[in-house]
């Protein structure tokens, strides 16, 4: 069975990028355009990582990272942040990893790797 991933990010060409690159490398993808969506489906999910925007409209990245790590079921996922910008890496604690947009795909698909504990699949 595949690994899931949560792509929250309100930017559609961001979000069908990510997608197209975890797809790609057997991943399954479920895809919320802001916090509000993006906490309803990590409920109803349970996805194995998630990759998260910080500004984004209703809820931003950073208010959804707060209400995941509060939720015992949900705050031990993996999350990657995914953002331009400045000052990214201090709104959220304990990211497993920050990347600037755009992104490069062969190093973000290895750090999905790593986050989801894959590391050796190569």
């Amino acid at each position: 069975m595949p690994k899931k991933v949560l792509v929250v990010d309100d930017e559609q060409d961001v979000a069908v990028f990510l997608r197209t690159a975890l797809q790609k490398n057997g991943y399954e993808v479920v895809i919320a355009n802001d916090g509000v969506e993006g906490l309803a489906l990590a409920r109803r999910e349970k996805p194995d990582l998630i990759t998260l925007d910080l500004m984004m409209p209703r809820q931003t990245g950073t208010d959804m990272y707060r209400q995941l790590t509060k939720n015992k079921e949900l705050g031990d996922i993996p999350i990657i942040v995914i953002s331009g910008l400045s000052g990214r890496h201090l709104a959220v604690s304990r990211p497993f990893a920050v990347f600037d947009k755009p992104i490069d795909p062969d190093r973000f698909i290895q750090t999905v790797r790593k986050a989801i504990g894959e590391a050796g699949t190569d």
